[in-house]
């Protein structure tokens, strides 16, 4: 998580001002057992105050109506900075995701991607607001009932008090667990995410070939274990709030108990232990809300590792200096000299490949499926760097021209046809600058040649 460090930083100051504002709405919230304590034991017996207890049940209605408009108004400012803050994280991911090299996209997979950039970022928004609605009120709820009961009676608030070490151990036990259990979620919906895409592309080709109920039997395979994956978690996890209830519930059961004993043998006052209910089931929220954040601590987590793991990738196609590949000045103008090349550095995909061109040259490769044709396009753009001998273009060797400039050297169609969704005319636009005018005669040349 010390990686979301650095993109909630900007944000610090709104983030204060709004757990300002939280803490003001639950600090009255504390204020109201006690008032309601005040008005029942010392001024509903005194017959002749009735004006008072009006009095103090209006400043009841006045400090909850209070505590709502602080808690509103925090919550919305804990959405703006979620808000924010992913879509920074998402901006950033974007960018790191299609600068990827193709060895990277390869190691990364194209689903995987994909699920951290919408999955995992929404994880971390999750826990970004909740945190902030969450991460003051439940401790301040806790700690200041613990307080105030103390105040009022320390003998029944040692019974909560005992209750609390016992909590905090399960719930810490089991977060610890749920880490890995959500990570190993994330990657089966990776998987899961990889089949639906497949399909979805090759869906016509499915379909021609009789293979759906082969797909379905391939996809019913990734769901099961995703089920199984979040079946366990879900488990490891759902242990927390029937456990916590349970601890809570005895908890309340005995200040009821040890209380009405003490109420008849009149060592403390009815009021006092109709407070410590109402602070007890505030302290058992509160401890319940700590739990959720620990369990989205636990998925947000795991999605922070993945979404960290992509944007600390070293961008692995740098250009290299001229001093390290010098110029080759010759009249040749696309030189391929005895490249190799290997996608999962096993075996050699392409073995010591060498061809000259000139400029003005046409070559056509020609070969059966999966010969090498589209890996020759691939290095030759730079898309994967050969393990071995160079590639040059005007003598200079393509590793030491950069991107940009390289790309622009060419005019490629790929095999599988894609279209963005936009119009067609952006689509044959896409990122040049070229008039309506000009696509238009374009467009009715080939028309006209097909």
């Amino acid at each position: 998580m010390k990686f979301i460090y650095q993109y909630i930083k900007p944000f610090i100051g709104i983030m204060i001002v709004g757990l300002l504002i939280k803490t003001i709405g639950t600090l009255i919230e504390l204020a109201l057992p006690y008032i309601l304590s005040y008005i029942l034991d010392d001024l509903v017996p005194n017959d002749g105050r009735l004006s008072m207890i009006i009095l103090w049940g209006g400043i009841m209605i006045l400090c909850a109506l209070l505590a709502l408009l602080c808690n509103v108004k925090a919550n919305r400012m804990a959405s703006k900075v979620a808000r924010d803050c992913t879509r920074k994280i998402r901006h950033d991911l974007f960018y790191q995701t299609i600068t990827l090299s193709g060895k990277q996209l390869d190691y990364f997979t194209i689903p995987s991607l994909e699920a951290r950039i919408t999955t995992d970022t929404y994880n971390v928004q999750n826990f970004i607001g909740r945190i902030q609605r969450l991460g003051v009120r439940a401790p301040l709820l806790l700690m200041g009932g613990l307080v105030v009961t103390l105040i009022m009676d320390a003998y029944l608030s040692l019974v909560m008090i005992a209750i609390l070490p016992i909590i905090f151990i399960v719930v810490l036990f089991i977060s610890l667990k749920g880490v890995k259990l959500y990570a190993s979620v994330q990657d089966s919906v990776d998987g899961m995410v990889r089949v639906v895409r497949e399909d979805t592309q090759g869906i016509r080709v499915i379909k021609a070939l009789s293979k759906v109920e082969k797909e379905q039997q391939r996809y019913d395979k990734v769901n099961k274990k995703l089920i199984n994956a979040e079946k366990k978690a879900s488990l490891a996890m759902g242990f927390v709030n029937p456990i916590m209830s349970l601890l809570m519930n005895l908890g309340i059961t005995f200040v009821v108990l040890i209380g009405a004993y003490r109420v008849m043998n009149r060592q403390t006052e009815p009021g006092k232990i109709v407070a410590f209910t109402q602070y007890f089931t505030m302290i058992s929220t509160a401890t319940l809300s700590i739990t959720r954040i620990f369990m989205m601590y636990t998925k947000s987590s795991a999605s922070a590792s993945r979404i960290a793991e992509v944007m600390n990738t070293v961008k692995d196609l740098e250009i290299a200096s001229l001093d390290i590949y010098p110029l080759v000045e010759n009249d040749d103008y696309i030189v391929f000299d005895n490249v190799s090349f290997s996608y999962n550095q096993t075996k050699d995909n392409l073995k010591n490949i060498s061809f000259r061109l000139s400029k003005g040259q046409t070559l056509g490769i020609i070969g059966a499926t999966g010969s090498g044709k589209t890996t020759l396009v691939h290095l030759l753009m730079r898309f994967y760097d050969v393990n071995k001998g160079a590639i040059r273009i005007g003598g200079k060797d393509i590793r030491t021209i950069p991107e940009k400039d390289l790309h622009t050297l060419f005019g490629i169609v790929m095999q599988n046809d894609f279209l963005f969704s936009d119009t067609i005319l952006e689509n044959i636009r896409f990122g040049r600058e070229i008039s309506q005018d000009d696509i238009e005669n374009v467009v009715c040349e080939v028309e006209a040649k097909y």
